[in-house]
């Protein structure tokens, strides 16, 4: 079989138009719509939490969406919309918030937290956390006189739970004070310093003093530590890292920075 001239050139246009064809899912008033876009969106959509998986089915759902976003543009571009004050500051916020986002991917791509660190920062959560745990109770009140009010009627035989109930701190205070069990690390300093020189069934003879107020400190048990293991931690720690790391970038972007 032989191709004719006209026959032949049809043939390689068909071909030269192909790939071209195949790098667009639609084409709407004239305007393409790539596949690349398609894929991105994929990518997003079934990358969250209990999202859907990839399928036939949702490609055709999102180049259906890419079609209707695309004559909805091209409509208000018509009206002019992109040239308004508004939508002027809008797609630039969101101009920005996307350059921002694709710098924070590419510095944690170029400086991934090591495993080194990693065992590290989960000896240093164990060090902090200490070996001992503390079932604790406590009332919060204004003053020290208030709390040297409330120490005096705990020593005359007045119950932990009853005084309670007049604690600033509301989560606890018709629980009797209970903070449930805790590590010193879960309390700021001068409350975990004041805990952790208690023996089981003491409270604290003096009030103690934090940003919140005052505090009278009671210890009804302690145990040893149940630290989660790396394993459980490590996003966790992962996570921090990387927070840390692009903290630091960013200060040292803000230095650098000529700001007038």
């Amino acid at each position: 079989m032989t191709f004719k001239p006209a026959h032949l050139l049809l043939v390689l246009l068909a071909f030269a138009t192909a790939p071209v064809m195949a790098q667009n899912v639609a084409v709407v008033n004239g305007t393409a719509i790539p596949s690349s876009r398609v894929e991105e969106m994929v990518k997003q959509i079934t990358s969250q939490a209990n999202a859907p998986q990839d399928s036939p089915d949702l490609r055709l759902k999102i180049k259906d969406e890419l079609i209707t976003r695309e004559i909805l543009i091209q409509a208000a571009d018509k009206l002019g919309l992109a040239k308004t004050t508004e939508v002027k500051a809008q797609l630039e916020i969101a101009r920005q918030s996307i350059m921002i986002r694709a710098l924070v991917n590419d510095f944690v791509k170029k400086n991934p937290i090591t495993d080194a660190e990693i065992s590290a920062e989960y000896e240093k959560i164990k060090v902090q956390a200490g070996d001992k745990e503390y079932h604790v109770r406590h009332i919060l009140v204004a003053t020290a006189d208030e709390a040297k009010a409330i120490i005096a009627k705990l020593k005359a035989g007045s119950t932990f739970d009853e005084l309670a109930k007049q604690s600033k701190d509301t989560g606890s205070a018709n629980n009797g004070g209970d903070l449930d069990w805790a590590t010193p690390a879960a309390f700021v300093k001068p409350f975990s310093d004041a805990m952790v020189g208690l023996q089981k069934g003491q409270m604290t003879e003096t009030p103690v003093q934090t940003q919140y107020g005052f505090h009278v400190i009671k210890v009804d048990d302690t145990r040893p530590a149940k630290i989660p293991t790396l394993d459980e931690l490590k996003k966790q720690i992962v996570e921090g890292l990387e927070q840390k790391k692009l903290q630091a970038y960013q200060e040292e972007l803000h230095k650098k920075a000529v700001i007038k």
